[in-house]
């Protein structure tokens, strides 16, 4: 395998979260006629908002990335590892899927850093003023236009076969005409489910990793608008009712100190849906 040494001698974690990065807000930097560079680079521009996600993922990486935060860069010294990466990630000098390098690709984090640079949680609401109620519906995007749709076909197919995660093509019309699109409410819980154990050690990026974070945030914006509403997550098994054992069982389990992904495991019910019994338990005072 020496075609890929410098990358196989990477930690999987490394692995999966540099793809995910130069597919997302990575780029391999080129090397110019008559440079004096004999190895590519790695740079990642950012906003002042996310220099801190900038700084949790480069400690990954810390013989590696450093920060100039005067030009907002995450960048990388010229090192043969790029130079050895390069014609993988670049066709003409134009991003291309790395077919031949997904089959490292199989850890969460590599998930972790397309979605956190490229992806977005998107809430969709629908308001029933009669009954007073706001439905909210959180959606999972990966923006990747820039690749052709065969490319994002590939990578669509390996997210499945991976991680059992199914994104839809959704058209748009800049780049190259197609996004990845989360079409059900349960992909979305179950994708944020799966990055979880990572994000969470990553507070600035809760707006898009943390969903019970973020509808907290959308609640408070919703009742500035709508004080006496009620705000209701949207979910599969939102309608699917708690019989009183489930009840009796969730606040025992809770009372003795059971961690909610505990209770999710014992009465194999959805993390979300958990959440947000349990949250309904505490506001009728019962738990």
């Amino acid at each position: 395998m020496k075609w890929i040494e410098k990358f196989l001698n990477l930690s999987s974690i490394q692995r999966n979260l540099l793809v995910g990065s130069i597919l997302g807000d990575g780029e391999i930097t080129k090397i110019y006629p008559y440079s004096r560079r004999k190895n590519h680079s790695y740079r990642e521009h950012y906003g002042i908002e996310q220099e801190s996600y900038r700084i949790w993922k480069a400690s990954f990486f810390p013989e590696l990335f450093y920060l100039t935060k005067k030009s907002q860069t995450m960048r990388s010294k010229s090192d043969p590892l790029f130079t050895e990466l390069f014609p993988y990630i670049y066709n003409n000098h134009s991003k291309q899927i790395p077919i031949k390098l997904l089959k490292y690709c199989t850890s969460p984090y590599f998930l972790t850093a397309l979605y956190l640079g490229d992806g977005s949680l998107s809430i969709s609401k629908r308001i029933n003023h009669q009954n007073k109620k706001i439905y909210s519906t959180p959606h999972i995007y990966l923006y990747l236009q820039n690749y052709p749709k065969e490319g994002l076909e590939v990578l669509q197919q390996h997210i499945l076969n991976t991680f059992q995660i199914e994104f839809k093509l959704s058209k748009r019309r800049d780049g190259h005409g197609y996004i990845l699109k989360g079409t059900s409410t349960d992909l979305t819980y179950n994708f944020l489910n799966l990055l979880s154990p990572i994000t969470l050690t990553c507070e600035s990026m809760y707006y898009k990793s943390n969903w019970e974070w973020r509808l907290k945030q959308e609640e408070e914006k919703f009742l500035v608008q709508y004080p006496y509403y009620q705000i209701i997550a949207s979910s599969s098994s939102r309608h699917k009712n708690y019989s009183d054992k489930e009840i009796n069982e969730m606040i025992t389990l809770k009372k003795n100190g059971f961690k909610d992904k505990e209770i999710v495991n014992t009465l194999a019910r959805s993390y979300w849906s958990i959440v947000y019994k349990l949250r309904e338990l505490r506001r009728g005072g019962i738990l």
